[in-house]
């Protein structure tokens, strides 16, 4: 087997196993194909709550070039829960705002995060390697403390066999073939994703008639860490619209739009990259390309993400455009909504049939990232002339006028998907603010000192604000926690009691909120409970 690209990190070296010697087909609860942020933050999720699981990646380690570099509030707030947010913290650039030029005319800037009170920035950029270093690294600690979590690289995936109610595998190494089955797989092995195609499965959507240019390039720089965006740059050879991040280690993320009907081979000679790089940053810059790529723009997804016991996440289920950061936050996502599902069937808690609700809510996501991506797009490369002047139209008015800015879009940053009147959701008693609604991520807020998502162990929680709950409550196996609080400081009061005086809300172990109510009352938080878990 010969690898498809160079590594930046070699994180799980190669080495044979005993079942490739023995031959013996060992089977295996849970196999997840692809060792990216989607596969290790899942691998990672599932065995802090005892599931055993196996990682199979056809590389060794991580590949080179920046790729994901935009991870979001959500993202940060489930990677400090795995015991991995602080690095990536300490190694990102943290950033807020966000300014839109046209031409060579600033238009307007905006903040992401106007509230103080959350633990975690807007938005940190960090290069995709290190966030999947520092994954691996936190799943180092936990196999020293006995989790039962295992990764093997170099262990390709070459046939998948479906049957019923299991899968077999056949994977191929530096040492040949062998076998192993696994009672539920995860295909997280990206857009291409050879589990999906060895199915036979569709990856349906829109491929849109553009091509943009990456590069990663080394300099010192006076630019502020904030989002910069062009349409129509006054910078010879931009194209219709360009992007400026920064990113650690002085590697500056510059995108360049380059239409449809181009030449790949010759776009990425250096010499030509640079003469774009140079007419952006002035002819004395100095600085490194450290690395380049093409990509297309493609809005797509499977109809869906659940096959019987092969279950579909990140970029294999679905694909996005990168403008709005939509792509790696969203597989996050995915990883935080499956965990807790899979590990409540694996040990017999749940039915099989709660694994459903995964497709539906991640679908759901999946939609609604598809629909800001493809209106972005369209905004991004207007199809038609009249499209372009309304487009510019928008841009000349968002410079003078608050109204126009609304309609200015260069990509609607990602933001945690709500499970508005979905399956899983229970009662909504308490005519609480919008922001806690049934289905919504719970909003963080200062609480004791520190932070309320850190009081949240992963499992299910009761939070009571003004209201008496028990300590501890068990229904059927399902042990739920609870969080007491007394004169809420004012940004939680804000964000989880409005005008309300007291409060109870069911929180399910993704930090989703799935039921809400005025008082504790202990029948209806067992009824929730249980409709949260398929049980009912």
């Amino acid at each position: 087997m010969a690898g498809r690209y160079q590594t930046a990190f070699k994180l799980y070296p190669y080495k044979k196993v005993a079942a490739q010697a023995s031959g013996k087909i060992v089977r295996h609860p849970v196999v997840i194909v692809g060792g990216g942020p989607v596969g290790m933050t899942l691998a990672l999720d599932l065995c802090q709550r005892g599931t055993p699981v196996l990682v199979l990646d056809d590389h060794d380690g991580v590949g080179l070039g920046s790729r994901a570099i935009c991870f979001a509030r959500r993202t940060l707030e489930i990677a400090d829960r795995l015991g991995f947010g602080a690095a990536l913290l300490d190694k990102g650039v943290r950033w807020e705002v966000g300014k839109v030029f046209y031409g060579a005319d600033k238009v307007f800037e905006f903040n992401l995060s106007p509230e103080a009170g959350f633990k975690a920035p807007a938005f940190i950029n960090l290069q995709q390697p290190y966030f999947e270093k520092f994954a691996v690294e936190q799943i180092r600690k936990e196999q020293a403390e006995g989790a039962p979590i295992e990764i093997r690289g170099c262990n390709e995936v070459v046939s998948v066999e479906d049957r019923g109610d299991y899968v077999r595998l056949c994977v191929d190494t530096p040492d040949g073939e062998y076998e192993l089955e696994a009672d539920w797989l995860i295909a997280c092995d990206g857009a291409r994703s050879p589990v999906r195609e060895m199915l036979g499965l569709s990856f349906d959507g829109r491929v849109f008639e553009d091509n943009f240019l990456i590069a990663d390039v080394m300099m010192k720089a006076d630019f502020p860490p904030e989002r910069w965006f062009w349409f129509e740059p006054a910078f010879e050879g931009a194209g219709q619209s360009a992007l400026l991040h920064k990113q650690p280690d002085d590697i500056w993320r510059i995108d360049f739009q380059l239409g449809w009907d181009i030449d790949r081979k010759a776009e990425l000679e250096p010499a030509k990259i640079r003469a774009r790089v140079d007419a952006m940053l002035g002819p004395d810059a100095q600085y490194d390309l450290e690395w380049t790529s093409i990509y297309t723009f493609q809005c797509r997804r499977m109809e869906k993400f659940r096959h019987g016991s092969v279950l579909f996440a990140g970029d294999s289920a679905h694909q996005v455009s990168p403008f709005g950061a939509r792509g790696a936050n969203s597989g996050v996502q995915d990883a935080e909504n499956l965990a807790w599902k899979l590990d409540l069937v694996v040990k017999g808690l749940a039915p099989q049939s709660l694994l459903d609700s995964y497709g539906e809510e991640r679908e759901h996501g999946a939609d609604e990232n598809i629909l800001n991506s493809t209106r972005a797009t369209d905004f991004l490369t207007p199809k038609s002339d009249m499209s372009k002047i309304f487009r510019n139209a928008v841009l000349e008015l968002a410079g003078k006028y608050a109204f126009a800015r609304t309609m200015v879009n260069s990509g609607r940053l990602s933001v945690p998907c709500v499970y508005d009147g979905l399956s899983l959701n229970g009662d909504d008693e308490l005519e609480g603010p919008h922001i806690s609604r049934v289905g919504a991520s719970c909003p963080d807020a200062p609480y004791d000192g520190a932070f309320l998502l850190d009081a949240f162990n992963g499992d299910f929680t009761l939070l009571a604000i003004n209201a008496e709950v028990p300590e501890l409550v068990e229904v059927d196996g399902i042990c739920v926690n609870s969080i007491r609080i007394e004169k809420p400081d004012d940004a939680l009061a804000v964000r989880y009691l409005g005008s309300q005086k007291s409060a109870v809300y069911l929180i399910r172990p993704d930090q989703h909120i799935c039921a809400r109510w005025p008082v504790y009352n202990e029948a209806k938080v067992r009824a929730a409970l249980n409709h949260a878990c398929g049980r009912e």
